[in-house]
């Protein structure tokens, strides 16, 4: 498919919307353009749009991808919205999701219930990547886990309250095929092309999104299933009405470089493409993909370290190690991911590493028969040794060609006795396509589940760095390797997306920078914490340690505890204890042990700990407001393309989602367009837009040049000049770090010197030029925004 000629809006910004059915859609969009567009913001930014279950906040279980959410406005609302942006000379960016769809309620997913329904015989049978072999444990059938029990069979019923009889078991509704309508439920239920088992019998007939029962990946790797799949999206790019994409979850896919390969055909070689490819600490994109970047926790990661006082890690380890046993540092976390990621393997994601076993066997021949030691166990072992070993999401990348074969060398001079096993898996590797692909796949699901879904809500020295594709065992970053790092980012992805708070964040940009600040006070922050805990002990004291810095970051300034900040946090501390899995999960609740820990935080609330909290949290504000502040500044100036995440142009207490899908209130953001005072966060957010607006030259594909401050307080400065050529600065940014400890002496007779020419800040409208006292720049704001004023001039 040859895509229509595309005129794109330049895209200097995004600004990331969640699309609701139930509370904002396109309609919405359309009457937010204006603020949007006086803010600075180039382009609008869509969570996914395409027709969803009903219900859904999120638009990620898509069940129909041919049509547009009709909750949202329709293929009509999304013309509207496109229509309204162009005539602001204003865009589109819209989030699609290839690998997965939603199944939860069959009757909603067309395909998906024609598959069940038809077996082989239905034209969406390869639509989806069933498993329907003879040794799949289900007699070859598609295994359903929805049952409570094993018992639960005689539960069924037939409904045939509609245009076609259905099983029936309670609220769920699965297809039967023509011809099979006769007999008992559970006897038209064995005659189905499925089987409905238990929901922990490990039989699972389908690939699923991670551990996610209701999300079945789709098998884009066939070209029709391509096709079928991006229809719509292919006539959004006919019809130009969208200028990007930004794309779900590539890692999760069969080949991810095949089908982006096929995208960038689909949309063009003008259109924005970007990718939510979670890179691993120093792991590099692979720059042979079609794609402009990824959607930025790279950065997001960096920005949050490089404030970091590397002064606090020794006592940020002894406070870790008194409540949870373990420094925290990374050699325990490198331990902990490979138990965990073993874990995973076999008990939530036993079905798939299963099937890969299997899968080895089918296309090497060895048998049990042939070979009895290789049993399945034995062949399991290898692959979890292999797979928990690998620190990327995925290995088969092009510049991580030689990471694989050194991992099954440790693994098999670690382990001798798993040689025959290596042996067999490497044969299935270098031959089999279809083993390739699904272990790429099971190695970003075990990484996700035992990572980030896991170990990041256990690990407690210092949770601000316990972020997706973050690195919480390095303390800190050091400026030199920022700003080279960013350097590196101006010249090889300048159009890569940056951002700090998105929909899968565990805790937003501004709650991130603020739990940050502890490293800056470590001492204090160790006293006061055992202080709390002898009035208010928490039940575990490692949960405790967690949920004490997550109390800090979203603590309020003012002290005042609103019974919406305490059900939030009631919320937040039963995802995170469940998610910790140590205690109680989502598998095995312990109703007891979840009822203390809320009443633990009852307690805290009310207590004199709560009082506690409040002078501390008042105490660091301006530091703490100072690190969200230049982190954000720098990221907007930064190179690659900054979204800003709906609302937060005003602080923003979010932790994970859910909470960071709550409404956003505009009205109040939209009167501060017309008044002079105005928050400091609003200030820097309008400030750096527009002028990414205003000087785009500068930024895309402009130079990235690190300036170095004087003085006996140098080092708490960050700053980057920005301009078309490296000679043709025209941009400084320019912030603050580590304030605590700039104590009485401030700034003292530190400088920055600028580069040649006269300067205007834009958030104070002070003009300087030279070398300006850092004391004269940070007197109403903790950052700074300059440019140039008139031509640029060459540095000499």
């Amino acid at each position: 498919m040859t895509p229509t000629p595309a005129n794109p809006v330049p895209v200097t910004a995004t600004y990331r919307l969640q699309m609701r059915p139930d509370a904002f859609a396109f309609a919405d969009a359309v009457d937010l353009l204006d603020y949007l567009d006086a803010l600075g913001v180039s382009h609008l930014y869509l969570s996914p749009v395409l027709t969803a279950v009903d219900g859904s906040t999120h638009g990620y279980d898509v069940v129909d991808p041919s049509t547009v959410s009709a909750g949202l406005g329709g293929r009509s609302g999304l013309e509207a919205l496109a229509e309204a942006a162009r005539t602001r000379g204003m865009g589109l960016v819209v989030d699609i999701v290839p690998n997965h769809v939603g199944v939860a309620d069959p009757r909603q997913n067309a395909w998906w219930w024609d598959a069940l329904r038809r077996g082989r015989e239905s034209e969406y049978a390869d639509f989806f990547d069933f498993d329907t072999a003879a040794d799949n444990g289900a007699d070859g059938m598609i295994a359903l886990p929805v049952l409570a029990s094993g018992d639960d069979a005689g539960r069924f019923t037939v409904d045939r309250s509609g245009t076609e009889p259905m099983i029936a078991y309670y609220d769920k509704r699965f297809p039967i095929a023509p011809g099979t309508d006769s007999g008992t439920a559970p006897e038209i239920h064995d005659r189905q092309r499925y089987r409905l088992v238990p929901w922990d019998s490990g039989l699972i007939g389908y690939r699923r999104f991670f551990t996610v029962s209701d999300l079945a990946a789709v098998r884009v790797d066939d070209p029709h299933v391509f096709d079928a799949t991006h229809a719509q999206v292919a006539s959004w790019i006919t019809d130009d009405l969208v200028d990007g994409i930004r794309v779900d979850h590539p890692d999760g896919l069969a080949d991810p470089s095949d089908y982006l390969g096929r995208l960038r055909d689909l949309i063009g070689s003008d259109r924005w493409l970007v990718v939510e490819k979670v890179l691993a600490d120093g792991e590099p994109l692979d720059a042979t993909l079609p794609v402009d970047g990824t959607t930025g926790y790279d950065a997001l990661n960096e920005l949050s370290a490089v404030f970091l006082d590397p002064r606090g890690e020794d006592e940020l380890n002894a406070l870790s190690r008194t409540f949870t046993g373990a420094d925290g540092d990374a050699e325990w976390l490198h331990a902990q991911e490979h138990l965990l990621g073993r874990q995973v393997l076999e008990t939530g994601l036993a079905p798939e590493t299963g099937r890969l076993v299997r899968r080895i066997r089918h296309s090497t021949g060895k048998t049990m028969v042939t070979d009895p030691a290789l049993t399945d166990a034995v062949v399991r072992d290898a692959v979890v040794a292999v797979v928990t070993r690998i620190p990327v999401y995925r290995a088969d990348y092009a510049p991580l060609s030689t990471l694989l074969p050194r991992i099954v060398g440790q693994v098999g001079r670690s382990d001798p006795a798993l040689a025959p096993a290596l042996e067999m898996l490497v044969r299935a590797l270098a031959t089999d396509p279809e083993t390739v692909a699904r272990f790429g796949q099971i190695c970003g699901a075990a990484t996700a589940k035992a990572v980030e879904d896991c170990l990041f809500y256990r690990a407690a020295r210092l949770i601000s760095l316990q972020e997706v594709g973050g690195n919480p065992g390095r303390f800190g970053l050091d400026p030199s390797e920022f700003h080279l790092v960013w350097a590196q980012r101006a010249r090889s992805w300048p159009r890569t997306m940056t951002t700090l708070s998105t929909h899968d964040t565990k805790r937003s940009e501004d709650v991130r920078a603020r739990i940050g600040v502890l490293s800056q006070v470590s001492r204090l922050w160790a006293d006061c914490v055992m202080e709390w805990e002898t009035v208010a002990p928490s039940p575990d004291p490692a949960i405790g340690a967690f949920l004490w810095q997550t109390l800090f970051g979203v603590w309020p300034v003012d002290g005042v505890v609103t019974d919406s900040l305490r059900t939030r946090l009631r919320e937040y501390v039963r995802k995170a204890v469940r998610e910790n899995g140590t205690r109680t999960s989502w598998t095995e609740v312990d109703v007891e042990f979840e009822g203390s820990v809320l009443a633990w935080l009852d307690a805290v609330c009310d207590s004199p700990c709560g009082a506690g909290m409040s002078e501390f949290v008042a105490g660091l504000e301006p530091h703490f407001s100072s690190d969200a502040l230049g982190q954000k500044l720098l990221q907007l100036l930064g190179p690659g393309i900054p979204d800003v995440y709906q609302g937060t142009e005003l602080w923003d207490d979010s932790l994970v989602d859910p909470d960071n899908r709550r409404l956003v209130d505009y009205s109040v953001r939209r009167r501060l367009l017309d008044t002079d005072e105005v928050p400091s966060k609003f200030a820097v957010v309008r400030a750096a837009l527009r002028l990414r607006r205003e000087r785009p030259a500068s930024f895309v594909g402009g130079a990235y040049v690190p300036l170095c401050a004087s003085g006996t307080a140098a080092h708490h400065v960050l700053a980057y000049g920005r301009g078309p050529h490296v000679d043709e600065i025209d941009v400084v940014a320019v912030a603050s770090r580590h304030t605590v400890s700039l104590g009485t002496n401030g700034w003292a007779d530190s400088v920055l010197a600028l580069p040649p020419g006269d300067w205007i800040d834009l958030l104070t409208g002070r003009e300087v030029s030279g070398q300006v006292r850092l004391d004269n720049l940070f007197t109403e704001f903790p950052v700074a925004a300059l440019g140039r004023l008139g031509p640029p001039a060459t540095i000499a």
